[in-house]
């Protein structure tokens, strides 16, 4: 089962597509900033009743204090980045918005071997370069 992981990640971009559709059309007449509380309400909504029906909850206060510090601050860069998304779709088109949004993948793999010590391969790297030259030629005027 260790192809799971893709799975999940190939749904996670489908909903993340849609996610930017979704918004550039709910945020039309609407305070980005207020948008993005709505969207977050119902996030929060959706995961209690998930959580709650799947019977996967426990006490958060049995988490060590490591994990509540990265989980706090994970939280704010994820409410840091949908405030800057939506303001963004709100001026911009989302075929364009979402792209560039998505060099995070680079940030993430430079990250990662900053941070995490991990290594990616040549091929990974390839692919990685990909991404962040695409970003490059919807952002430049030729």
């Amino acid at each position: 089962m260790t192809e799971n992981w893709f799975i999940w990640a190939l749904l996670s971009a489908v909903f993340a597509a849609f996610t930017a559709i979704f918004a550039k059309i709910g945020i039309a007449g609407v305070n980005s900033d207020l948008a993005t509380l709505i969207r977050t309400v119902v996030i929060f909504v959706v995961l209690a009743g998930f959580i709650y029906w799947t019977g996967k909850w426990s006490n958060p206060f049995d988490l060590s204090p490591k994990t509540w510090i990265f989980l706090i601050l994970s939280g704010l860069a994820t409410g840091a980045s949908w405030v800057c998304y939506f303001r963004a779709l709100k001026m911009g088109d989302a075929s364009k918005v979402a792209p560039v949004d998505k060099f995070s993948l680079v940030l993430v793999a430079l990250f990662s071997v900053l941070f995490l010590k991990e290594h990616p391969s040549f091929r990974e790297w390839c692919g990685i370069a990909m991404i962040g030259g695409g970003v490059v030629l919807l952002v430049l005027k030729i």
